[in-house]
């Protein structure tokens, strides 16, 4: 049997055709347009998504025996606001994920309604990339299209809605607008009345792994696709990315070094800390995830190299990098401001201790050192919480670099492992497709049974004490930096 799992990203959507044993047949990826309307927005029109997944479906099986494909779902962009009004139609273009436009809004859900509120109804704080803040913005700035509102969906969520008119989204990907009560994975009723929203809006909430219907006959003739194809409800971008990295059940742990960088600790009980510096969402394999997001991490990376010294050649740069846990230069890696563990969108990036004999090899080694020192942020509060952590997965275009992996081994003091084929979420919501069609019994079975490490990255004794004596230095200098970032 084959399985389609769609990958809706944030600059492009990626399909990919799997068989039963996980091997890969085929893969697809279709850009769409980003628009920046005012500074700090970011929007998407949602009917891009579905023309450009429509066609990259159509690309993806027109050389497959479409009779063996049984299933379809997804992996998605996360926090995004999608309004439909009576007639189900767009009422405005989707506020996306990295928007930052609900400053008011996110402090008036933190400082008025208060953090240990939103902690209580949601096992969350609000943060501007939220759903919810959003759905406030529209409603204090647009109160002709909020309404109008009868629909609320998540990006993914409208794309299975046009293939099966079914209103859904799944716990995962749920988690993340702050209407839902983790904990218990339903909808918090304390939180649709401070945001105005009625329950009727929201779509009917499923495990990421269940069946929500099937394609529209509609939909099926189109794509040449019988009417019993299966579509599974899929997951929120990261915890698709982590059942197509095995990182399920209780202590699995990956870190993703892409644009943002996060760590992804998986879990069977519900856990949050107590200043809420993680998010506790609910995983795709029917258990829970802790995950601290960092905004900047191969950003970084790429903005020393293109924009700074306006070189490509990332691997030649690095081969001057010669002595680890020595650098006297620190970099602050807040070029977007910060989530986990400083929810602050002021914070911005910076050198410090550069002096006279400070050469680019030192200030480049200090950008890749602060981005495993901010991703060790977010391990020391899963570690004061209890959790033992004593290997990741890593993944992600700076997983590349094998300077980089040794740094963040011996920073985490954690043995990183490589995966042989790492696909993202859209290989993870195949999986998901693949148990919503009864193909494996569970998402753990089928995602063990397809994750092969190639390699291991152990920490080095002498190193780890280096860099902790860095780190001790390193988690001081954003506190003596907070109120100068305000500008």
């Amino acid at each position: 049997m084959l399985y389609i799992g769609v990958d809706l990203g944030t600059s492009s959507v990626k399909l990919i055709l799997v068989d039963s044993e996980g091997n890969i047949k085929n893969t697809i990826t279709k850009e769409y347009p980003l628009y920046f309307p005012n500074d700090g927005w970011s929007e998407q029109n949602p009917s891009d998504w579905y023309e450009k997944t429509m066609e990259g479906i159509k690309e993806l099986i027109k050389d497959a025996d479409k009779s063996l494909i049984k299933g379809i779902s997804f992996g998605g962009q996360m926090h995004g606001l999608v309004i439909l009004d009576k007639d189900d139609e767009v009422i405005r273009p989707a506020i996306l994920w990295n928007d930052g436009r609900t400053v008011k809004e996110n402090d008036y859900l933190n400082q008025v309604i208060g953090k240990d509120k939103l902690s209580s109804y949601t096992a969350n704080i609000s943060f501007t990339g939220f759903t919810a803040p959003k759905i406030l913005w529209v409603k204090n700035n647009e109160p002709e299209n909020f309404a109008k509102i009868k629909k609320l969906m998540l990006p993914k969520d409208y794309l299975a809605y046009k293939l099966t008119s079914v209103h859904s989204t799944d716990v995962s990907d749920a988690s993340g607008m702050l209407l839902m009560d983790v904990k218990n994975r339903c909808w918090s009723k304390q939180m649709c009345e401070i945001c105005d929203v009625k329950e009727e809006w929201l779509p009917k909430l499923y495990e990421s792994y269940e069946k929500i219907g099937c394609l529209l006959p509609a939909i099926a003739k189109e794509l040449g696709l019988s009417l019993d194809v299966v579509v599974a409800a899929g997951a929120g971008d990261n915890a698709a990315a982590a059942v197509g990295t095995n990182t399920v059940g209780k202590g699995g742990c990956t870190i993703s070094l892409g644009t943002s960088g996060t760590i992804f600790i998986s879990d069977t009980e519900f856990n949050v800390d107590e200043n809420n510096a993680l998010h506790a969402f609910a995983h795709a394999d029917g258990g829970y995830h802790l995950m601290g997001c960092m905004l900047s991490a191969a950003s970084c990376n790429k903005w020393w190299m293109e924009d700074i010294l306006n070189c490509s050649q990332y691997e030649a740069e690095q081969k001057c990098i010669d002595e680890l846990g020595k650098n006297p230069v620190y970099f602050l890696p807040y070029l977007m401001g910060e989530r986990s563990p400083h929810n602050d969108s002021n914070a911005r990036g910076a050198f410090v201790g550069m002096s006279m004999n400070t050469d680019r090899a030192k200030m480049y080694q200090a950008v890749l050192e602060g981005v495993a020192f901010a991703l060790r942020d977010s391990f020391e509060v899963a570690r004061s919480m209890g959790l033992s952590l004593e290997s990741a997965k890593i993944c992600g275009g700076g997983a590349k670099s094998a300077l980089w992996k040794k740094i963040i081994a011996n920073v985490l003091n954690i043995k990183l492992e490589v995966l042989e084929t790492v696909e993202g979420p859209s290989y993870g919501a195949a999986i998901l497709a693949m148990v919503a069609s009864g193909e494996y019994a569970n998402v753990a079975e089928a995602s063990k049974k397809f994750t092969r490490i190639k390699e291991c990255i152990e920490p080095e004794k002498d190193l780890i004490e280096l860099y902790n004596a860095r780190y001790d230095k390193f988690k001081r200098i954003y506190p003596a930096l907070k109120e100068v970032f305000p500008l």
